[in-house]
């Protein structure tokens, strides 16, 4: 409602302040275009009819709106996206491969060598000797002797003794004994047992099936040739004689199974209870005296004779001889050998071996896969969005503004029976065609209180302002000032 007011209230000051074309009445707070000038002119004195005014109340219509809220159905529509299948042939080119033959020609390289002569020299080096003589110096030394007076100073070392007191500090050691608390342990023997496993071979009799090697001796007849010879005169002749039946003994062996009882050692664990004995130890309480020495320092002064030397410098002169050396050069003729390289060159005929590559060509048949393309026709099937619209129906809640009339008191001005009858015409009356002029914009005509309208009546309404939009739509901007 306060929203309400304050648009009524900004629209009654604009149509106060505008220049648009209003009727002269509410007291005469707007402008009086459309009234003569005859019936704006003074009709009586302004301050007395001033003075004997009072307040007057008129019953004014004024429209109200209300801000109702009411529920809407509205549809929407919602935008749904379905996948539809679309059945569609394409062609795939197919990757085939075939043989070709093509014919290549290939080199084939060999190696071959062939002798070629050539020349070359050949340094061949001597080694020769020739006399040469030259002179030479030769230093000659020789040994000479000089005699030389010298002075040596020579030392003469004497022993003497000296007296010299020293003290000595003797350790004098006493034996003491204190009685000690110590702890010395005893052994106890202490029997236990323990289980011992130990492994025992048992003997276990089986049978078993062993083949024994035996046989028997068999006679067998054999029949023998026999050649005879007779001897006579030069030759000996041999003539063949009846054979002649041998017996034999002949050993034939064969296996016999026999039954053999063989016995077998098993092991088995068995379990003993073995004593054993540990030894332990047991701490008991010893008192014993145990010796220490005590030592005690005493001072005491002895004399010794200390021994020292005297060295004296005593001079001598002596004379000595010295040795030096005299070098001579002698010149001597000296021969030697020396060498010298003869060289010669000889030229000598060589045989090499020289490869060399022999190329041919060789005609070679060789295949190849070549690709070409197989098209074919294939059948799939791609899903194709559909975007189509679903309505349905909401209910929104929205605000409208009603009109509704109130009717409210408004203060007017009323004057005495003499200012009624000089008013009591109608001051903004339809004046005739013929008198109707507009009044100069420069003047200005005093308030006249309009006539009262009848109750039946309905006063001409004030120009409402634009109802307040419904909420969820733009709002109308208020007027501007002029």
């Amino acid at each position: 409602m306060r929203h309400l007011r304050g648009w009524s209230l900004l629209a009654v000051a604009w149509l106060l302040w505008s220049g648009a074309e209003a009727e002269a009445r509410l007291c005469g707070l707007g402008r009086f275009r459309r009234c003569p000038v005859e019936c704006c002119q003074p009709c009586g004195d302004y301050c007395q009819t001033r003075v004997c005014c009072g307040p007057c109340y008129q019953t004014v219509r004024e429209v109200v709106w209300d801000r109702v809220e009411c529920v809407e159905q509205r549809t929407v529509y919602d935008r749904c996206v379905t996948q539809v299948p679309v059945t569609c042939q394409r062609t795939v080119f197919d990757t085939c491969w075939r043989d070709e033959c093509y014919t290549v020609c290939k080199p084939v390289y060999q190696t071959c060598y062939k002798t070629v002569c050539y020349t070359v020299r050949v340094p061949h080096y001597h080694k020769c000797y020739k006399t040469v003589c030259c002179k030479i110096r030769k230093p000659v030394y020789h040994t000479c002797y000089k005699d030389v007076c010298c002075t040596i100073c020579k030392p003469v070392y004497h022993t003497c003794w000296r007296d010299e007191c020293y003290t000595v500090r003797r350790p004098c050691y006493h034996t003491c004994y204190r009685d000690v608390c110590c702890t010395a342990y005893q052994l106890v023997p202490q029997t236990c047992y323990k289980d011992v496993c130990y492994t025992v071979c048992k003997p276990v009799q089986y049978t078993q099936c062993v083949p024994v090697c035996c046989g028997e001796w068999k006679i067998v007849k054999q029949v023998v040739p026999q050649t005879c010879c007779h001897s006579g005169g030069c030759d000996d002749c041999c003539c063949p004689c009846p054979p002649q039946v041998v017996c034999c003994r002949v050993w034939c062996p064969k296996i016999v199974y026999q039954q053999v009882c063989c016995t077998r050692y098993e092991t088995e664990v068995r379990t003993c209870r073995v004593p054993y004995t540990v030894c332990c130890r047991v701490p008991y309480t010893v008192h014993k005296k145990v010796p220490y020495t005590v030592c005690t320092w005493t001072c005491q002064t002895c004399t010794r004779r200390v021994p020292y030397t005297t060295c004296t410098l005593c001079r001598q002169t002596i004379h000595k001889r010295v040795p030096y050396t005299v070098c001579t050069w002698q010149e001597c003729c000296v021969t030697r050998q020396v060498p010298y390289c003869t060289c010669t060159w000889t030229c000598e005929t060589r045989t090499k071996c020289v490869p060399y590559t022999v190329c041919h060509m060789t005609t070679q048949v060789c295949t190849r896969k070549v690709p070409y393309c197989v098209p074919r026709t294939v059948c799939e099937t791609r899903y194709v969005c559909q975007v189509h619209c679903v309505p349905r129906t909401i209910c929104v809640k929205t605000c409208k503004c009603v009109p509704r009339i109130v009717c409210k008191q408004v203060p007017v001005c009323c004057c005495h029976d003499q200012c009624l009858d000089a008013c009591a015409a109608p001051a903004c009356a339809a004046p005739p065609a013929q008198h109707q002029q507009a009044p100069p914009s420069d003047s200005y005509a005093p308030p006249v209180a309009p006539a009262p309208l009848p109750s039946d009546t309905p006063a001409n309404p004030l120009p409402q302002p634009n109802p307040p939009a419904p909420m969820g739509d733009s709002p109308v901007p208020p007027p501007a000032a002029p």
